[in-house]
């Protein structure tokens, strides 16, 4: 068995947790004895049992590869519909239903974006919730649905209890729109909360990075760059007071895991990523309203001392190959 790895954002252009999964993965099934290498797209000589996605693939891709000869599986990322309300969802199915019925030329479903969840052999998600939308808007059949956690890296599976000895709360993540920083950054200077953010803008040059750095005092808000050591993002992790995320959707936070697992109490956004994965264990911002919001923070900070972290199991990277290669085997075994 040959697994082909393939993804459609080349790492220097875009960093964050599709790369750690994808490099993570690939260590682990070569140390659990699985054959895989990344897709050369120059290399005519490549032989492969499976080719698996990791991301949104063009259809003329997935059906490229079945007609070589290649099982075709496919992580998607479903960051924003799996946290969409029952009525978002709901309007969102009827409008694919009726296309999904319809006895549509084969050159009109591929122009369908949803239509390739449909040509892959199997769909692989790191959410209940992400198999939801996949089985009950876009009607894909549930045993073509595999849903397997991301694993966390054996550093912060091991980082032991945290002794939150700094005054500060910690985020880490992207600067960007998407983790929304740059509220949260203002609502920590409303509230006189000290924070420190740990990461780094896809683009220093752009509006909201200068934005956020005008925030940036070193009392109240404090910035540290992009760690390149996991014990060096430990250390600062458990260090501080408690973490807290304030993404605009999530499906699975890497970010979030590595503090759960580091001992810190969490305040996150209340969507279903973080409700399947954390239940009451965390705290939620409410769902609207910066005074709500503002309220919520200051209680939290005040409590944090007291709070336990989350108590969950945090599956390895090796656990998740060997739950991969499972998927991989009846994939091969079972007739097109």
């Amino acid at each position: 068995m040959k697994i082909l790895l393939n993804c459609n954002v080349p790492f220097l252009l875009a960093h964050g947790g599709a790369q750690i999964q994808i490099e993570q993965t690939k260590a682990a099934l070569e140390k659990i004895g699985v054959e895989v290498e990344y897709l050369r797209w120059w290399d005519d000589s490549q032989k492969g049992d499976i080719l698996h996605h990791i991301g949104w693939s063009e259809p003329w891709l997935v059906k490229l590869a079945r007609s070589k000869g290649l099982k075709v599986a496919m992580t998607i990322l479903l960051t924003a519909q799996c946290n969409y309300s029952s009525w978002q969802l709901f309007k969102r199915k009827l409008l694919i239903r009726p296309a999904l019925a319809a006895p549509l030329p084969d050159s009109l479903k591929t122009k369908l974006e949803w239509w390739v969840y449909h040509l892959s052999d199997q769909m692989i998600v790191g959410l209940e919730a992400e198999k939801m939308v996949l089985e009950k808007v876009y009607g894909v059949d549930e045993r073509r649905i595999a849903v397997i956690p991301l694993g966390l890296a054996e550093a912060y599976r091991h980082a032991g209890p945290a002794p939150r000895t700094g005054d500060h709360l910690i985020c880490s993540g992207t600067i960007g729109p998407a983790k929304n920083s740059l509220p949260l950054a203002k609502l920590a200077h409303a509230t006189s909360t000290p924070f420190l953010f740990v990461g780094k803008p896809f683009d220093y040059e752009s509006a909201y990075w200068r934005e956020f750095s005008k925030l940036v005092d070193g009392k109240t808000v404090k910035h540290h760059q992009h760690v390149s050591t996991q014990n060096e993002m430990i250390a600062l992790l458990q260090k501080a007071r408690g973490y807290t995320l304030m993404s605009v959707s999530e499906n699975w936070s890497l970010a979030a895991h590595e503090a759960a697992a580091c001992g810190l109490p969490m305040l996150l956004p209340d969507q279903r990523w973080s409700r399947e994965r954390f239940g009451n264990m965390v705290s939620y911002w409410p769902k609207k309203g910066p005074e709500a919001c503002a309220r919520v923070l200051k209680e939290f900070y005040a409590k944090c001392p007291g709070l336990p972290p989350p108590k969950m199991h945090f599956p390895s990277w090796e656990e998740v190959a060997a739950t991969l290669s499972t998927v991989y085997t009846r994939l091969l075994n079972k007739s097109s």
